[in-house]
């Protein structure tokens, strides 16, 4: 009798034992107070998706709760995903990072540096020396964001001709003196990637990278059933009492159309699974489902800093953050790779404009903070 009334008492226990919120939860009160629209965050390790969860709203007005399947910008998480599949020339010997680019792009020969400039005058030297593949895919070229010609969107220029727009213009500084964010960086790292692979950037990237890892939702071009799955972009209306949306004012529309070109360094849509995918290859030595993509050399070389004493902590195409790497968008979307903790996070949101409350810049913290505590393994 004893026996069944202690089995009864852990069952009740048992029974009221609190579930473990998912940790899109912990988000909530930020929707709640109108800092932010909704979102999608998934934890992983290097097997398996810890969780996924969702929260607010992918259309306020329209009341279209977030989905696990939304459709983000991800915008300079591009870079990364770039930086990754060049990593795979670089591995099988056909390039190697200290080359310089005019080896693959002649057209960069004879580039000047500004020496001196002000109102009245420029005065151009030649660099040390050429800037180098490492060099545009760490932001230490010298190229400037982008060119003058990259107007009124940055999606209307063949990779080829936006190319030939930063060898024209002068670098703004010595290679390996400064770290300058570059879009025109890692554009031309893709460049390279087309001439020496035969391929165009786009059908490089479907064919070794996102086709391989079931990356099915990751695009330049979201077809229109996929568009209405994108979640709308918000930012804080005028009065900062409310959000409202805003189309993304960096790319043409209609999103589908195939006049609009690839843009390696921020081009790309996606969903929180596909991200995820992309992160647990490199959480896993550079392996997926038993496939390896890159080799552990070429996976150390994008989690070293490749910039200068004193510069922002920047590999290949990655932001460092202590044991972690990563990459934010524009928008706010974020992923992090932690082999330390053994666990990879993507937070997926459409935000811009600065947030309506100081609290907005806990968001991402408060989801990575939550992912850590419960899935980091002791």
């Amino acid at each position: 009798m004893k026996q069944l009334a202690s089995f009864l008492f852990i069952a009740l226990v048992g029974l009221h034992a609190e579930t473990p919120r998912p940790i899109a939860s912990t988000l909530q009160p930020f929707v709640d107070d109108k800092v932010l629209a909704g979102a999608v965050t998934i934890v992983a390790d290097k097997d398996k998706v810890l969780d996924i969860s969702t929260v607010g709203w992918a259309d306020i007005a329209a009341k279209k709760p977030m989905t696990k399947d939304a459709m983000f910008w991800i915008a300079s998480m591009s870079k990364p995903i770039t930086a990754t599949a060049f990593m795979m020339l670089v591995d099988e010997g056909k390039v190697s990072l200290d080359d310089p680019v005019e080896k693959y792009l002649p057209e960069f020969k004879g580039q000047m540096v500004i020496a001196e400039k002000d109102t009245n005058h420029v005065l151009l030297v030649r660099p040390k020396h050429p800037i180098t593949v490492r060099n545009v895919l760490s932001h230490t070229s010298g190229l400037s964001f982008k060119s003058a010609v990259e107007n009124p969107t940055l999606d209307m220029l063949p990779l080829r001709i936006a190319v030939l727009s930063y060898a024209a213009a002068p670098l703004e500084f010595e290679p390996d003196t400064k770290y300058q964010y570059s879009n025109a960086g890692i554009n031309t790292a893709a460049r390279i990637i087309e001439v020496i692979s035969g391929m165009s950037y786009e059908d490089f990237m479907q064919q070794r990278l996102f086709t391989p890892l079931g990356m099915i939702d990751t695009t330049f071009w979201p077809n229109e059933l996929q568009e209405n799955r994108i979640a709308l972009s918000y930012k804080p209306n005028k009065d900062k009492t409310d959000l409202e949306a805003v189309p993304v004012s960096q790319l043409h529309y209609p999103l589908h159309d195939h006049i609009r070109q690839p843009m390696p360094a921020g081009g790309l849509y996606s969903t929180a699974a596909d991200v995820a995918k992309f992160c647990q290859m490199l959480l896993n030595a550079g392996q997926f489902n038993g496939k390896r993509y890159i080799s552990e050399a070429a996976l150390k070389q994008l989690q070293t800093k490749q910039t200068g004493e004193g510069l922002a902590a920047y590999s290949l195409g990655f932001s460092l953050n202590g044991t972690s790497f990563g990459h934010g968008g524009a928008h706010a979307t974020s992923m992090n790779i932690d082999p330390a903790k053994g666990i990879a996070t993507v937070f997926m949101v459409q935000h811009t404009g600065g947030w309506r409350t100081d609290d907005g810049k806990k968001i991402l913290s408060t989801f990575q903070a939550a992912a850590a505590d419960r899935f980091t393994k002791p």
